[in-house]
């Protein structure tokens, strides 16, 4: 019972059908692109830090103008946001997770999607959805944001090199997106992301992107569970960040509140989904499926 709701309150948040995976169980022996040793099928199996990190990423992304033009004239994000975020959920479960095939074609799907994502932005300066410099904010900020929450609420112990190793082995599907030569280490991409800071603005649209998230559409039995991924999502944000969304860091304090409340429903949460993507495609690894 408890665990259906939270699947119920998990497909409300980002979508999502209500059967098993099924379509991660074949072909038979197909290890993907990263194959289950990888740190990326280790840091994306932890959903509840995923969820996150999600909403992080989405929040640097939207001080970017450039990058935030793509999402503002091309897609439903602001009407449709859970819908967003399940597109998204499932681009990194079938990149990660699924055989090579469905890999790479949801990463052909998106390019050729991208082809057709151009504009002027905010600040009226032209943005390109296939501007590798615009990719690479996107990708960077995402890949640490994933990162950042999983060291917070999955496993602090992991080592610099598993880190680092996690960086390089998600340039695999950067470069297959577009955007060769991203740094390999988390040092590195840190400093990347560090240097885009004269290029981002705290904008009306990327206020009201900030004020969607912060008032996540969820109904009444859903919101608190809603409610905590959004505010761990804000408190998972680098620190330079909260002064461009004109917000006062996290005290010590907070969180920790938060940090333990997340503990605490991420039990139920990943017992919820032990049967999920990363089960499945173990199975087809196995011949099992």
């Amino acid at each position: 019972m408890i665990e259906e709701s939270i699947r119920k309150a998990i497909r409300e948040m980002v979508g999502g059908s209500k059967g098993p995976p099924v379509a991660f169980l074949e072909p038979a022996g197909d290890r993907g692109l990263f194959g289950p040793e990888s740190m990326s099928w280790e840091i994306h199996a932890d959903f509840m830090s995923m969820m996150i990190g999600g909403i992080s990423s989405l929040i640097l992304q939207a001080l970017h103008p450039g990058a935030l033009g793509g999402v503002w004239d091309h897609s439903t994000f602001r009407e449709d946001l859970k819908g967003r975020l399940g597109r998204t959920a499932f681009f990194i479960a079938a990149t990660t997770y699924g055989p090579v095939s469905m890999a790479e074609s949801i990463i052909a799907k998106v390019n050729q999607i991208h082809q057709k994502v151009q504009g002027i932005d905010e600040y009226g300066k032209p943005y390109s959805a296939t501007d590798p410099h615009l990719l690479a904010w996107v990708h960077s900020t995402e890949t640490s944001s994933f990162l950042s929450s999983y060291l917070t609420h999955k496993n602090r112990n992991i080592s610099i090199r598993q880190e680092d190793q996690y960086f390089d082995e998600m340039t695999l599907l950067a470069a297959k997106l577009g955007t060769p030569g991203l740094p390999k280490t988390k040092i590195e991409t840190l400093h990347l992301i560090r240097q885009y800071k004269s290029e981002l603005h705290y904008g009306e649209r990327a206020k009201s992107i900030v004020q969607l998230l912060d008032h996540f559409p969820a109904s009444l039995p859903t919101k608190p569970f809603v409610k905590l991924i959004t505010e761990a999502g804000f408190a998972n944000l680098p620190d330079w960040a909260f002064a461009f969304i004109e917000r006062k860091k996290p005290s010590a304090l907070q969180r920790v509140a938060i940090n333990t409340a997340v503990a605490m429903i991420a039990k139920p949460v990943r017992m919820a989904l032990k049967d999920g993507v990363a089960a499945h495609s173990h199975r087809r690894i196995d011949g099992k499926g």
